[in-house]
């Protein structure tokens, strides 16, 4: 049987329907819809803050939604939006002087690696990456990859314009944990919405700004917060196209180099816990038995995330916004998600979207990363609790400490005159390296670290 053919059912409201199963076409495209609306601002806004186009990430998030869904065989319903695990790495790039090319070159390698695990875990099961990369190992590393963006919020977005970022953080914040359901699901949507109709409330009532902007190189200037520009110049329909701020064409060839590449290299662990905990939710919700299909599910985002940046794209990921979906109708056909990547194709062929888009505010942007960086290191610990990581246990308490401090606080170790590992990078080896060297050597598992023991260590 084809796996395009849906058994057509309608059930009453929270019947579940399976990935294998469809609602009537009208139904359908509107599930289909609020999947685009749930993975919308956190797509849109990981762009913006790597410098790369909102529209050609969510072109390339349609495209490779279908890509995803194709080689999992239509049993893993999931939206592929944009990776946040690379916005910390693409950071320390473009600090170190790399231009978009060198983004895109380095998360496309990365793309090629974590396909190549996918393919591993196909052929011979998850225990290698269970070995290789523990609870303990996995939350240290997405910690320190959310925690080292905290200056790009303190020195880039918030400056642009407190006030708005700080109204947006609290709308953000209220949003997220106060409203109902699906609309909790949105809150990053809503945040965005938002924080653009305040910035225009502060543009016709105060006027200009004078702070930095994302071109000004830190320099404060007066300004708009709002300029569309753009908006009014562009076209309705055509394939993304133009400049990035650094002067790279928005479509280009990616550029490579080993020391950008090792910087956002430790991001490929974060894909497989994202994707390990995507597929393992779906089949919690579904029933089914995904396990064969974890490698796949690796694997596709793998290939995607190297397509997208071939182009000039953002890197994907699993989406847990459009798990709440799922989770909040209990329709989880992946014919939906076929509807979700098509309409996402058609906004990125319209140029004006884009713009509006890239015409988002600084300090809207500031105030939703405050939170979000935030949250991506508060996963790290998440998946520390959720897995019973012992801290009483010296292996886990020394062995992650140092990773952790030289991954936040931007150590560097000069290897050669051109040649340096620092910040996420070097935390991360540090983090994998001293973890694995105690946990082979002898362990007392009675033993329980206290405050003598740690002036001991001192």
């Amino acid at each position: 049987m084809s796996m395009f053919n849906w058994q057509m059912v309608d059930p009453g409201p929270g019947q579940p329907v399976a990935p294998n199963q469809r609602l009537p076409w009208g139904k359908t495209i509107g599930i289909g819809a609020q999947h685009v609306v749930a993975m919308f601002g956190a797509t849109f806004v990981f762009p913006l803050v790597m410098g790369l186009d909102p529209n050609l990430a969510i072109l390339f998030s349609g495209i490779c939604t279908i890509l995803f869904l194709l080689v999992t065989q239509n049993k893993v319903p999931s939206y592929l939006g944009t990776s946040a695990s690379f916005v910390a790495g693409v950071a320390a790039i473009r600090a170190q002087g790399g231009d978009s090319a060198d983004v895109t070159g380095s998360i496309l390698v990365c793309g090629l690696v974590l396909a190549a695990v996918g393919v591993l875990v196909h052929f011979s099961g998850t225990g290698a990456i269970h070995k290789v990369l523990p609870p303990a190992v996995t939350g240290a590393v997405v910690m320190l990859i959310g925690f080292n963006l905290a200056p790009v919020v303190a020195n880039i977005y918030w400056p642009q314009d407190q006030w708005v970022a700080l109204l947006t953080a609290t709308f953000l914040v209220f949003a997220a944990t106060l409203l109902p359901g699906f609309w909790s699901r949105i809150a990053v949507f809503l945040a965005l919405i938002f924080g653009y109709l305040v910035s225009w409330l502060f543009d016709a009532v105060f006027g200009q700004i004078h702070s930095i902007t994302g071109s000004s190189n830190g320099k404060e200037i007066d300004h708009d917060r709002i300029s569309w520009a753009g908006v009014k110049a562009a076209d309705w329909v055509g394939l993304p196209s133009g400049t990035l701020s650094d002067g790279v064409s928005v479509v280009h060839s990616p550029s490579f180099s080993l020391t950008f590449i090792l910087l956002v290299l430790p991001g490929v662990i974060a894909l497989i816990a994202e994707n390990t905990g995507h597929v393992k939710a779906v089949a919690e919700m579904t029933g089914d038995d995904l396990d064969p299909y974890m490698g796949r599910a690796i694997g596709a985002d793998g290939v995607a995330t190297a397509l997208a940046s071939a182009f000039g794209g953002s890197p994907t990921t699993t989406y847990a916004e459009n798990i709440g979906v799922m989770g909040a109708t209990r329709v989880y056909s992946t014919a939906a998600y076929y509807v979700a990547a098509a309409v996402a194709i058609l906004l990125g062929l319209c140029p004006k979207f884009g713009q509006v888009v890239s015409a988002t505010p600084g300090g809207v942007l500031g105030g939703i990363t405050v939170i979000l960086y935030g949250m991506i290191g508060l996963v790290g610990a998440k998946i520390w609790v959720e897995n019973g990581v012992d801290f009483g246990d010296p292996v886990n308490l020394v062995g992650l400490s140092a990773g952790i401090i030289a991954g936040i606080g931007g150590v560097t170790l000069q290897i050669t005159d051109d040649f340096e590992l620092s910040g996420i990078a070097l935390g991360t080896i540090l983090v994998i390296v001293y973890f694995h060297i105690v946990n082979r050597g002898h362990r007392r598992p009675d033993h329980h670290v206290g405050a003598d023991d740690v002036t001991k260590v001192l």
